[in-house]
């Protein structure tokens, strides 16, 4: 099976994407990831940051060359997908940025903490999977730390509920046609 390669403008950067069928999205960058990045916000320049299944790194990548002294790390289930996104991250010219193999948070060290962590949540991640990736992550944010997240339509009012157990509010960044963006900020 041949690699799938497309370009897309992300965060004012051209970035080159190497993916394979059997990963989400292998032909473009996907709509909820898109959103999320246009009304991701401000980052600072040196923040640690976490894309929690990162797939080929449609998130991650882009993170990573807006903030040349800081550090991406981008996890995922699936090892195909991280083998793409260590390919992704060498074919930008990424030094700040990682791929690993991990469960959620569960093969990271325990004692590192992130400034922001981004997710493209699956639509059919379930109400525990849900709580668990929340609860780490809010155990795992800096003061002041974000975490953004973007969910398909049928999934708000779930993630709304979510966000509320869990940080006691929440933000609804944008609704677009298919997707919302959440965030919260501990």
């Amino acid at each position: 099976m041949e690699d799938i390669q497309f370009s897309a403008n992300l965060l004012g950067s051209e970035l080159t994407f190497t993916t394979t069928w059997g990963l989400f999205s292998p032909e473009r960058i996907d709509d909820g990831s898109a959103l999320l990045l246009t009304y991701l916000g401000d980052i600072p320049q040196d923040a640690n940051v976490l894309d929690l299944g990162c797939g080929y790194g449609a998130l991650g990548i882009p993170i990573a060359k807006q903030l040349p002294q800081g550090h991406v790390t981008m996890v995922d289930t699936n090892f195909v997908a991280v083998e793409y996104a260590n390919k992704n991250i060498q074919l930008n010219n990424l030094s700040n940025a990682e791929a690993l193999l991990s469960n959620g948070l569960q093969h990271l060290p325990k004692d590192e903490t992130y400034d922001l962590i981004v997710s493209n949540l699956p639509a059919k991640i379930g109400r525990e999977l849900t709580q668990r990736f929340l609860d780490d992550a809010k155990a795992r944010l800096n003061p002041g730390g974000r975490v953004v997240v973007v969910v398909v339509k049928g999934l708000k009012d779930f993630i709304k509920r979510s966000f509320k157990d869990t940080f006691g509010d929440y933000k609804k960044l944008k609704q677009g046609p298919t997707h919302a963006v959440f965030q919260n900020r501990v």
